[in-house]
């Protein structure tokens, strides 16, 4: 007699170290005795964590879990890498680093953003073209997971037991892809290239430096164990990776392209996502007020820690959200931009050079209230594009900086 016994697996045969024996061992594969496994605030699924994260993101319901440093591995003391070959090695004046992430096939149940990688497109061309920002200085990661469904059958006879075992094998692959057909593996938005692109940003700026960092895609918040935010959490920007690696926190960013700035080097950021209006940790936030004017507010950490530069300045456009805007995430049938960087590309080309941080924030708020107007900005995206994705739920412009200054009369540049 023949006994006919199918089983289902769930098969990964891939090296631990590389991106996708990571997320095999977040989806049940044997883990390495450099990790150690924890529950998910939210829905209580089983994490597995690497060295030196203070957070990880779960892939069932999306949530941010803050690490314990109880249970947080130290980091080996290994020396800090060198920026990859795959990072220009031009040290122009002008420095840039653009990362657009629409997060396909790793959210599940959520969609995919459908604006992040223009939005890298559309501020590339600004750059090069309106502030004359060099191609060899300018860093693009983007990228996105393909999935891979692959169906096998394997068959086993034994003679001794006189049976036929149909073995069914289901792999799920992950395999990520540079969005923009792009093969080098050093420009996907993962933590690690993220992390290494914020070390080639700043390192060895001087005098006269102009540096941008741009990030379009999804943000977190996380509990504050540090007792540095005023309002009890974190914000961070989710990574390709966020649910192997987790969210790159803002006290890491702080850190890392903060405080490094020298006097005369300056820094503007814009960030495109949810829970980035303070995602720099800068000391000053400058929003709109009750009676309808900017105004500065002190933001500097109850705990007394400097969150400051080295004598240089930097600036963050970000957007706020009152929690209640809708999310626009799911699958659209043509392009779109992100609202945030929508806003800021098309306040600048329509106000004249010299415009001051005032008025070019009333610009951006006003096309927010609009919303968005008509999308017809310039480059190679601007044709197409006929939608304005709201991915990161902003309803107005903020701008917080390392130091307070009169937006009315400086003069925005980049």
């Amino acid at each position: 007699m023949y006994k006919r016994v199918c089983r289902c697996m769930l098969s990964f045969e891939f090296e631990p170290r590389s991106p996708l024996g990571r997320f095999a061992m977040n989806c049940g594969g044997r883990s390495p005795a450099t990790t150690t496994t924890i529950r998910c605030k939210y829905c209580s699924a089983c994490l597995t964590v690497t060295p030196g994260e203070r957070a990880i993101q779960c892939a069932q319901c999306c949530g941010v879990t803050r690490i314990r440093r109880s249970t947080r591995l130290p980091l080996p003391s290994l020396p800090r890498p060198a920026p990859p070959v795959g990072f220009p090695c031009a040290r122009g004046k002008k420095r840039a680093v653009l990362i657009g992430i629409t997060y396909a096939g790793v959210r599940r149940g959520c969609g995919e953003l459908r604006g992040p990688v223009n939005d890298v497109k559309c501020m590339r061309h600004l750059l090069c073209q309106r502030f004359g920002f060099p191609n060899d200085g300018i860093i693009m990661l983007t990228g996105m997971y393909i999935v891979l469904y692959i169906y096998t059958r394997l068959t086993s006879i034994s003679q001794e037991l006189m049976e036929v075992t149909m073995i069914y094998r289901f792999m799920i692959i992950l395999w990520p892809v540079r969005a923009d057909d792009q093969k080098d593996p050093f420009r996907l938005p993962t933590k690690d290239n993220i992390r290494m692109a914020m070390q080639w940003l700043v390192q060895g700026c001087s005098y006269g430096d102009s540096l941008v960092f741009h990030f379009s895609g999804l943000g977190a918040q996380v509990p504050d164990e540090d007792c540095d935010e005023a309002d009890g959490y974190d914000e961070a920007i989710c990574p390709m990776d966020s649910f192997q690696k987790g969210p790159i926190l803002d006290d890491e960013i702080n850190e890392a392209m903060v405080r490094p700035l020298v006097h005369g080097a300056k820094l503007h950021a814009v960030v495109d996502a949810c829970h980035s209006a303070t995602v720099l940790d800068l000391p000053f936030l400058c929003h709109v007020s009750r009676t309808g004017n900017w105004q500065w507010k002190d933001h500097r950490p109850p705990s007394g820690a400097c969150k400051g530069t080295s004598g240089g300045q930097a600036v963050l456009f970000s957007g706020y959200s009152d929690g209640k805007s809708k999310f626009s995430v799911t699958p659209e049938a043509y392009a779109s931009v992100g609202a945030m960087t929508h806003s800021f590309i098309k306040a600048v080309e329509s106000e004249p050079c010299g415009v001051t941080y005032g008025r070019l924030l009333t610009s951006m708020k006003a096309i927010m209230t609009n919303g968005g107007g008509s999308c017809n900005l310039q480059g190679p995206i601007g044709a197409p594009v006929s939608k304005i994705a709201n991915f990161s739920g902003v309803q107005e412009p903020n701008l917080s900086s390392s130091e307070m200054f009169d937006i009315h009369r400086r003069s925005f540049a980049l």
